[in-house]
């Protein structure tokens, strides 16, 4: 499938909600926390995330996540699983590193448009991604209460016969649901985009009650109605994407999608690899109503 220009936006009527133009010095720890753990993504994948400046920090304007060949030791399990782990301790020592930042306790949001323009990198197992998970499991455990993937691309760059510019140039959009593992499901669409192998391109959602609009520079290239997604634990029509999401960008190396697409495997050449972000901006419609903000605690022992 080529990406085409299949319709414009479907408004232009947003109101800016947040944003981050990683304008400043340093990462605002204001908006972003930093997942820290060698886990693997439950994918395989050969990175430890660290919170180090070395894996992501403000240059030229920008977010950097870079990803670099060498030897780490960190924990085992994601923070929330440790919680309940037999050993919470427990550590894992991976031959990349490279970083997860989120917004999850500092800002979420329920509909709106999402986008971030970045500059992606390459080479075979390389694996960035835009996307979003829930603020609360409202549902039940991944993915009963969804998963959002704004954008997701492995091994650009490489050689591809089926690609016409005989290059890896296909990006993908994609939703998680149904039932908890392993009995979740997912839809989405993956479009052959040359364009993305050179400079900036803003990737983007466009999401509502009754739909999610995919978008590549501002042009429409797929979508999923409401009647396409539903969730185990709720007869509600639009569960599980009726909750507050909060976004996640980060940089993974290896696992199983990169490395059972292209040459296989993970290239050991030409690292570090860069992925830079320009902004990320959030827009919303009707900002009052559904503007997200996380829940918080309040009162004493706030």
């Amino acid at each position: 499938m080529i990406l085409a220009s299949a319709r414009p936006a479907l408004a232009d009527d947003w109101k800016l909600v947040w944003s981050d133009e990683f304008d400043q010095p340093e990462i605002d720890p204001a908006k972003w926390g930093f997942d820290v753990d060698c886990w693997g993504g439950g994918n395989d994948e050969r990175q430890c995330y660290t919170a180090r400046p070395a894996n992501a920090a403000i240059a030229d304007g920008k977010l950097v996540i870079t990803a670099r060949r060498q030897r780490f030791t960190g924990p085992a399990l994601p923070e929330a699983q440790r919680k309940t782990a037999a050993d919470p301790r427990a550590q894992a020592t991976r031959e990349f590193t490279s970083a997860r930042l989120t917004t999850r306790g500092k800002a979420a949001w329920r509909y709106g448009k999402i986008e971030v323009r970045a500059q992606l990198p390459q080479g075979q197992g390389t694996w960035p991604a835009i996307w979003m998970l829930p603020e609360k499991d409202t549902y039940g455990p991944w993915a009963a209460s969804g998963e959002i993937d704004i954008l997701e691309a492995v091994n650009l760059g490489v050689p591809c016969r089926a690609c016409n510019s005989g290059r890896e140039d296909t990006i993908l959009g994609t939703l998680h649901f149904g039932e908890k593992w392993p009995r979740n499901v997912h839809s989405g669409d993956e479009v052959h985009a040359p364009q993305v192998l050179e400079g900036f391109h803003t990737y983007a959602i466009e999401w509502s009650s009754d739909r999610i609009v995919w978008l590549l520079d501002g042009r429409v290239y797929a979508q999923r109605k409401a009647s396409d997604w539903w969730s185990a634990g709720s007869k509600t029509p639009g569960a599980p994407f009726d909750q507050q999401f909060h976004l996640i960008l980060n940089l993974a190396i290896g696992g199983k999608l990169s490395e059972t697409r292209g040459v296989g495997g993970v290239s050991r050449q030409d690292f570090p690899k860069r992925y830079a972000i320009d902004w990320v901006r959030v827009w919303q419609k009707d900002a009052k109503p559904v503007t997200a903000a996380v829940d918080r605690p309040t009162g004493k022992g706030e």
